[in-house]
């Protein structure tokens, strides 16, 4: 993309007020410096973000999770790949692209009406923000609002409705393994013994087996992201950190 430099530069701003709601924003931006800024900047705002660096890799990532906003650099080489994107119009997430002078003629059609802007290059993060903050508007706030909770990293839990994120993946857990996520999740980088996980989550005694594969389906539902985040302490128990 051109005008680097002037991105660069505009990391220097003056902190936007814009703030998010927990959202889930995907920004497929080939250049990996300028991804990483809006990155960074999205997360500072309150943003749950990921990535991909071409129009495929973004095109996997939507199929296979649900994002509020998609952030996309329209002069990366392949794009015609997210045009087969197959999701009803009504799940599909907003848009802002990223886009030159010369490219703004071929964009300007496919803007619909409040699910897409742009912002042209060299561009301020001042202005993604704002951009992002309309498009976001009245879209997964309910989500977002619901996910709320105690979280380490990209792991949210939401007491009210007993689920579980792993950044923008659902996890689908077990009241055992729920009661097992969120007890490790409060108890963050601390070892916790079988004993202790036991009391917790059962009430009672159970063999040291029953605990043992209890901890083996909930690290395979939450560990399929790196960095892994449950970890066994032989001869001591448990614990969730990184």
């Amino acid at each position: 993309m051109r005008g680097v430099s002037e991105v660069r530069r505009s990391v220097g701003e003056k902190p936007s007020a814009v703030r998010g709601d927990g959202q889930h924003v995907l920004v497929i931006v080939g250049d990996q410096e300028i991804s990483e800024l809006l990155t960074t900047t999205l997360e500072l705002a309150g943003y749950r973000v990921a990535t991909a660096p071409t129009g495929a890799e973004g095109l996997a990532r939507i199929v296979g999770h649900r994002f509020d906003l998609v952030v996309l650099d329209t002069t990366l080489p392949d794009l015609n790949a997210l045009a087969r994107a197959g999701r009803p119009v009504t799940d599909r997430p907003a848009v802002l692209y990223l886009t030159v002078c010369e490219y703004l003629d071929s964009l300007l059609p496919e803007l619909g009406a409040g699910q897409e802007d742009y912002v042209t290059m060299p561009f301020r993060i001042a202005e993604v923000l704002a951009r992002a903050q309309v498009l976001l508007r009245g879209r997964g706030r309910g989500r977002g609002s619901v996910r709320r909770g105690p979280c380490y990293g990209d792991l949210v839990l939401s007491d009210a409705t007993c689920q579980a994120w792993r950044g923008p993946r659902a996890l689908d857990l077990t009241p055992a393994e729920y009661r097992l996520l969120r007890h490790l999740l409060v108890n963050a980088d601390q070892v916790l013994s079988k004993e202790q996980i036991c009391r917790h989550v059962w009430g009672d005694g159970r063999a040291d087996n029953a605990i043992e594969k209890l901890v083996s389906r909930l690290r395979h539902k939450v560990d399929q992201e790196e960095p892994q985040l449950i970890h066994t302490r032989r001869g001591f128990g448990y614990l969730l950190g990184r």
